[in-house]
């Protein structure tokens, strides 16, 4: 018997463990999968936004849905849903939020140009990618206000990028993105169709398929009470759940982090952050739904430190309803000084009723008062245009508050250190590609896939070599 029998015999044995291994991982991962929470960064073009707020426009921007602005130029959209299939690549993922640019005011108050981008959605399919947009655009010249939904706005560049295969979460950073014909007509006419848009960043968490049918399902406790009883409401005028957001001032935030300011915020005492705004939760107090009127306190604090001096928290806050009209307060500490119960902003809160067992107030305008304008040392005037202010309190022990905008996990490369110098060298490249701005973040571990390559290279090397040698005691 020829001697290389044995030695095929333990590399197919070591193959099979090796897919053993590895295959039903693979497998597993490549079930479609649901897209739940995420971000995707874009400043659609920074040259028409200069363009609109510059000297011949005379225009502005404003965000609309929960929409933020992160570094320079980009706008954050949030909370994605849609799905993804690692086996093939298929990717969907849409994102809330919009923002309007207004520009050229005419003499009756209207804008010449007056366009919305909101919700985009990236569909990615065959390797080929698309940015989809609600549009409301109005027409040079002849101001005809044109509203389409998903209008394909951007194709996107892919070269080089293999959806395939990707785990939790999923990243695309600095994908080109071109203007498509669709997308020129609904964009006003003010770029042509092919005219290079901002590169677009996105980073979405991804959850696994549900249960199949007849899998053993969660124990559930029930409440005591008799089977059907409706949710126990809560003690009538008491505010047992409630959450205020307000982001304080967007311009402010974006003083704060940019080049002047040099600094950051941090949230504590379990404040949340919703990438425009800020959350404050656990709201107690009590509430008459008749008369409209509320008076509750929330947990969580906001504390903004920079360069000159900056250091200024926000603590204890509170709203209160009356006739119509709020007052949000809180705890002001700056300059090593706590002054207590301050109120920043007012806001109107008309029709204040509950709905669905909650009742809800959403980006109400919101407007600095005299004592706020002193909280912020004389930064603002009394009277300046703040965030505006989202309540919602919850009236039965069933009811759930409005989601805050999902941001998604932040998309961080799992390391893998190493001390061989291949190894140094290869981090020391990712490192350098990291910091030039990776264009996918499909941090998938194809570690294995390799290994299994390898392995099996190295199997077919082994019986090749074992077929091709005479062993010493076989004549030749």
């Amino acid at each position: 018997m020829p001697s290389f029998r044995p030695a095929r015999a333990l590399a197919v044995a070591l193959l099979a463990v090796l897919l053993g291994a590895l295959l039903p991982a693979t497998a597993a991962q490549a079930a479609s999968r649901t897209v739940q929470g995420g971000r995707l960064d874009w400043g659609i073009k920074s040259s028409f936004q200069s363009y609109v707020t510059g000297p011949i426009a005379h225009g502005s921007w404003s965000l609309t849905g929960g929409a933020a602005t992160v570094g320079g130029s980009q706008f954050r959209f949030h909370s994605a849903t849609g799905s993804y299939d690692p086996a093939s690549g298929a990717f969907r993922a849409g994102f809330s939020g919009g923002v309007r640019f207004l520009g050229h005011k005419k003499s009756d108050g209207s804008y010449e140009l007056d366009l919305t981008i909101s919700r985009p959605t990236v569909r990615i399919q065959g390797g080929a990618g698309t940015l989809y947009a609600d549009m409301v655009s109005k027409e040079r010249g002849s101001g005809r206000v044109t509203t389409t939904a998903q209008v394909p706005l951007a194709t996107l560049g892919l070269s080089g990028i293999d959806m395939r295969g990707g785990s939790t979460p999923v990243a695309l950073n600095s994908v080109p993105a071109t203007l498509t014909s669709q997308g020129a007509k609904s964009f006003a006419g003010y770029y042509t169709a092919g005219t290079p848009l901002d590169p677009v960043s996105l980073s979405v968490d991804t959850k696994g398929p549900a249960a199949k049918p007849g899998a053993p399902k969660p124990s559930v406790t029930k409440s005591s009470g008799k089977p059907g009883a409706k949710p126990k409401e809560t003690a009538a005028g008491r505010v047992e759940d409630a959450a205020v957001d307000w982001g304080v001032r967007r311009t402010f935030r974006e003083y704060v982090t940019g080049s002047i300011g040099r600094g950051k915020w941090t949230l504590a005492d379990g404040a949340q952050d919703g990438g425009a705004l800020f959350r404050f939760p656990k709201g107690q107090g009590t509430y008459d739904p008749k008369k409209q009127t509320l008076a509750a306190t929330f947990a969580g604090s906001v504390r903004f430190t920079g360069a000159n001096d900056l250091d200024l928290t926000l603590s204890r806050f509170a709203v209160g309803l009356k006739a119509g009209k709020g007052t949000l307060r809180a705890d002001v500490r700056s300059e090593g000084e706590t002054r207590k119960a301050v109120p920043l902003v007012t806001f109107a809160a008309e029709e204040f009723e509950p709905k669905d067992g909650v009742a809800v107030l959403t980006e109400a305008p919101a407007t600095l008062t005299a004592d706020g304008a002193k909280a912020f040392g004389s930064l603002y005037k009394e009277g300046t245009a703040m965030d505006p202010v989202s309540l919602a309190v919850a009236v039965d022990a069933k009811a759930k508050l409005p989601a805050l905008p999902d941001l998604g996990s932040d998309p961080t490369p799992s390391p893998q250190p190493s001390d061989t110098p291949a190894a140094k060298t290869t981090e020391a490249a990712e490192a350098s590609a990291a910091d030039e701005g990776s264009r996918t973040g499909l941090y998938l571990a194809l570690g294995g896939a390799a290994v299994l390559a390898a392995a099996a290279a190295g199997v077919l090397f082994l019986v090749r070599r074992n077929r091709s040698t005479p062993d010493s005691g076989t004549p030749s």
